[in-house]
Order: C-alpha cells, then sequence, then structure tokens
C-alpha cells in the first residue's frame, strides 16, 4: 500500500499540471534587504545619516520631559523642585542611577550608527565624492557621540569599527586618547563637510564641524588649535551676529533682537535669513516625518513643561491669580519642575540689570498680569522680586519664580493647540489644551554666539584677556550690555556670561564637565545641590550593567564609585 501511495504522488507531480523540475518549490525573490545589500547607494546611505540626525535628537531634546534635562538639572543653573529639598545626587551619578544608565547607550547608538556608515562605504556603490561626503558626516557624528561621553565619564571603549557579533571584552581608552579621535575625526569632517551656504537647513556643515573641533580642542588643552578653529567659523563671510530686528515676530513689542532669536520660524539660515545660526535641529511641527506634532506634547522637546512656571497653583486666599493654562506670558503649560537657581536668577546680572536686553522682561521673564477676574489682584502685575504675602511663596517653589521666554512660544502656540481660537477674550483665545507642554520652534545646537565665547576661552587658556575681552563684549554690545575689562575675564567671568547668554538653551551639563567644573560651581552657586555634591561627580559612573556584560575583560570604575 506505501509502495502504492508513492507511485500516486509520482504521478500526480509529474503530470502535465504539476511539474517534475527540480526547481518547482525554488522561491525566485525578486529583491531583497539584508546587511549585505542594505548599504549600496546614496539613498540607503542618506536614511542611515537621517537617523542619526534623529538619534541626537531624540537624546539631546525629544526623549521624554526628563532625559534631556539631565543636561540642565544638577548644575548651577537651575534645581529641579520635584525631587524636594533632600536630592540623592549619590544614587543620580552612581553606577546604578539615572543618569549615566540613560545615556551610555543612547549616545553609544550615536557612535555604532556612526561606524556602520564608515565601515560599509568601501564596499558600495558610491562615487568618490559621495563616499567623502558620507563618511565626513559619519566621522562627524560619531565625534560627536565621543566628545560628549568623554566630557561624562572620561576615557570609554573607543570603538571605531561596525561590531556584527557579541563583543565582551572592552577596555577603557584614555580620555586624551577620546579626544584625539574626536579630533582626528572632526578634521575631516571639516575638510570634506559642505560649506554652511550650500546646506539645507539643519544640515551640518564644514563650519559646524570647525565650531565642534574649537570646543573639543579646548576639552584638550590645546588653546591655540581652539582659537584657530573658531577664528575659522567667526571669520567666514556667512556668519555674523544678529543684531538687529528680524523675522516673523520683529514688529511684536515687548520685543528686542534676542527675543527675535527665539520666535517661531526665526532659527534657520535660509528660511529666516538668521547669519547666527551654526547648526539647527529641526522640529517641523506637524510635518510628515517631522519631530513634533501640536496634538501631544510627545515628540516635542518639552522644555515649556518643565522650565515654565504652574501658574495655575499660585493663589492667595484660595483664590488662584491666573487663568491656566494660557499662551500669554504666564508660558503656557509649565508644571514647573526646574527653577533657575539663584546666582542665575539674581547673582549674574547685578552688573546690567536694567539695561541687558537678555534680562528684559519679555526675555527674562520676572512680572505678570493677573488674569483671574475672581482675584483681588486681577489686572495688576505681580512680580517674582515682591510676590503677595499671602501667596506664601519661598525658593525652590514650583509655582513662581522666574523664567526664560525662550522655553515657550508667547501667544504664538500652534492653532490646533488652542481651544477657543475664535473668541475675541484677550485672555481666553489664548487658552490651551491639557495636550500642550511642548515648546515648538526649531532649537540652536550651536549658534555664533558661542563660537565667540569659546575664542575667549581659547585666549584665556593662552593668558591673551585683551583679546578674551574683545570676543566676549561681541557677544556682550548685541545685548546692550557693557563691556567687560580684560582685567576681570576668568573663567568664572566667561561661565557667567554663557549663564547670561544661553540659559537653558545650553547643555550645562557638558561645559562644566568639559572643565572638570561640575562640584566646584555647584557647591558655589546653587545652595539647592551643594551640600549633596561631591568631588567624584566631575565624572559620571560607568553603569553597573555595561561592566557586568563585558565579561572577557574588566571595564575599570571611575574612581569614587563601587
Amino acid at each position: 500500500m506505501k509502495k502504492l501511495n508513492r507511485i500516486i504522488l509520482c504521478a500526480l507531480l509529474c503530470s502535465p499540471v504539476i511539474s517534475c523540475k527540480r526547481d518547482f518549490l525554488d522561491e525566485k525573490a525578486q529583491s531583497f534587504l539584508s546587511t549585505s545589500n542594505a548599504f549600496k547607494t546614496a539613498e540607503d546611505f542618506n536614511a542611515s545619516i537621517n537617523n542619526l540626525y534623529a538619534l541626537v535628537r531624540t537624546e539631546f531634546y525629544s526623549s521624554s520631559d526628563w532625559q534631556p534635562m539631565h543636561y540642565l538639572y544638577r548644575t548651577d543653573l537651575a534645581v529641579e523642585v520635584s525631587v524636594g529639598s533632600n536630592p540623592n545626587l549619590a544614587s543620580d551619578f552612581g553606577p546604578s542611577g539615572g543618569l549615566p544608565n540613560n545615556h551610555w547607550n543612547q549616545i553609544y547608538k550615536i557612535v555604532a550608527e556612526a561606524n556602520t556608515v564608515i565601515s560599509r562605504i568601501p564596499a558600495s556603490s558610491l562615487s568618490t565624492a559621495d563616499r567623502a561626503s558620507f563618511e565626513a558626516k559619519a566621522r562627524f557624528f560619531r565625534a560627536l557621540g565621543y566628545r560628549t561621553l568623554a566630557y561624562l565619564f572620561g576615557g570609554v571603549p573607543l570603538e571605531l569599527h561596525e561590531v556584527v557579533t557579541e563583543k565582551i571584552n572592552y577596555t577603557r581608552a584614555t580620555k586624551a586618547e577620546v579626544l584625539d579621535q574626536c579630533i582626528t575625526d572632526l578634521k575631516f569632517a571639516a575638510d570634506k563637510l559642505p560649506g554652511i551656504a550650500a546646506v539645507k537647513d539643519g544640515e551640518i556643515s564644514n563650519l559646524v564641524a570647525q565650531h565642534l573641533l574649537s570646543e573639543v580642542y579646548l576639552a584638550a588643552g590645546q588653546y591655540q588649535n581652539a582659537v584657530t578653529a573658531a577664528s575659522v567659523v567667526i571669520s567666514d563671510p556667512s556668519m555674523a551676529l544678529m543684531k538687529n530686528r528680524f523675522g516673523s515676530h520683529s514688529t511684536v513689542t515687548p520685543g528686542d533682537v534676542y527675543w527675535d532669536l527665539f520666535q517661531t520660524k526665526n532659527q534657520n539660515r535660509k528660511s529666516a535669513g538668521n547669519t547666527e545660526a551654526l547648526w539647527v535641529i529641526q522640529f517641523e511641527t506637524d510635518v510628515l516625518g517631522g519631530g513634533a506634532v501640536s496634538t501631544a506634547p510627545a515628540g516635542s522637546y518639552q522644555l515649556e513643561r518643565v522650565h515654565v512656571p504652574l501658574y495655575r497653583d499660585m493663589k492667595v486666599n484660595g483664590i488662584g491669580l491666573f487663568l491656566w493654562p494660557i499662551g500669554d506670558y504666564t508660558g503656557g503649560r509649565g508644571v514647573g519642575f526646574m527653577q533657575p537657581s539663584k546666582h542665575y536668577e539674581n547673582d549674574i546680572w547685578q552688573s546690567d540689570y536694567a539695561n541687558d536686553i537678555r534680562n528684559a522682561n519679555n526675555n527674562f521673564v520676572r512680572e505678570v498680569v493677573a488674569t483671574n477676574p475672581l482675584s483681588p489682584y486681577y489686572g495688576q502685575k505681580i512680580s517674582t522680586n515682591n510676590p503677595p504675602p499671602g501667596a506664601g511663596i519661598t525658593f525652590p517653589s514650583r509655582v513662581f519664580y522666574p523664567y526664560q521666554s525662550k522655553a515657550t512660544t508667547v501667544f504664538d502656540h500652534p492653532s490646533g493647540l488652542y481651544v477657543n481660537p475664535g473668541s475675541t477674550d484677550p485672555v481666553k483665545k489664548y487658552e490651551l489644551k491639557s495636550s500642550a507642554g511642548g515648546t515648538y520652534t526649531d532649537q540652536y545646537f550651536f549658534r555664533l554666539a558661542e563660537t565667540y565665547l569659546l575664542r575667549a576661552e581659547g585666549y584665556l587658556g593662552l593668558g591673551n584677556t585683551g583679546a578674551a575681552a574683545t570676543d566676549i563684549n561681541m557677544v556682550r554690545a548685541r545685548s546692550n550690555a557693557s563691556p567687560v575689562q580684560a582685567g576681570a575675564v576668568n573663567i568664572d567671568y566667561i561661565l557667567d556670561e554663557r549663564l547670561r547668554e544661553f540659559g537653558v538653551e545650553e547643555k550645562r551639563m557638558l561645559t562644566l564637565m568639559r572643565l572638570g567644573l561640575l562640584y566646584d560651581r555647584v557647591t558655589r552657586f546653587n545652595s539647592f545641590y551643594a551640600g549633596n555634591m561631591e568631588k567624584r561627580f566631575n565624572l559620571w559612573a560607568i553603569p553597573q550593567g555595561e561592566i557586568e556584560r563585558n565579561r572577557g575583560a574588566v571595564l575599570t570604575q571611575n574612581d569614587g564609585y563601587k
């Protein structure tokens, strides 16, 4: 019977309907994607470069309302009000803490993606010009990743090739070796990337590479090289500080050129004529493939939510002073997690409190008008310098403190966020939906004002305080601040000037850790953290999970951590 069945099956397979050829069941794919053919054309490589841009945006801006703020909290800039009066910094900075464990892998993803691009170029079908272009872009991003790792952790494993199998025997290169590799990559990128006038808004250029190269030279103690790299940027005819009103809100009052820098659609070179912008992270709200949507805060940079006070809870005798959330100078839908330190709020402004436009109320909001008709304070200006006695405002406070208006879009949120866009009521027409909280502008990663301050830092390292003062005064003059004299220039002055110019725009943690001054500046200028700050925090701990996974070699821990 079995033999008969085999004969019948063979007959069926050999019938005219069913071919008996050997390739009867062979699949012939018309096309397929695999690791062997994924990186062949310029389109393939562009997809990976676009992913690198997205990884940078996610790490530094849009991953959540918490992780990007690690670059601001626990510094001399601000306090994290929501953690209470006794922040556990030993846990935060430690081997199992939120700081190292939320950023190590994300930054190494940037490095890994860049390594993949570089490693796949030799076997690709790219033209000679495209090979150089894609390698330059990838090497820039690799340098950006390793520079960030070196500032935060010191020496780290230095992998320069695509990793395609498990590797568990990493050892740490020295910090100097990591910085040297960054310099090598950035010199290549600066030489091969196109000029800034030739790239699209949001793309890296040769000047972006030179700016970052200047910063890394400072970290490496190569001050003359830092000055030289910064000078390439500053002297480029395409670059200039914005000194006059410009852009989409140039006729709005109160307003000034510094305010204009942070208004909607004003950040980019080609679309807004902003010659100060070097590299701008694109969010493209409600654009397909963009980073932000007006229907939810996710995907946006949630600086409004985090930095703007929770005006809703500002009350006297149980009655709120403000309608909330309103897209006026109460800043939208803030929840008051990040309050300026006393040093940033007050100390650094004393010499030019009334004339430095960066401290004007439209830029650093200290006075707001009470908007709740039920409050006896309705229509009055309420000042953070002298809050109503019945409000019970102490430091720190989530509900009332000065904030930088660049964190929000005053009177200019996306139209889809307004509850009553057609209202004639001057307040209620700016009432926002519960989905507000994002900062709906593109974000400067680098701008020319910082290049001047980097060069000033280089001149200071060379002992040329006169030249350093000249560069600092270029930035101060734009803001109507009095000039600094050469004898007053030191690293503290430059760091304070960075606070005045950038504030919450700066990734302050990186600046202080690049200089090894986190402990010093926090203990002197931020009483909220000072009692719990330790010298070992000048470097973050290596994540404990990375040490344990690295079974084939010893991945050493930073000093002071177990």
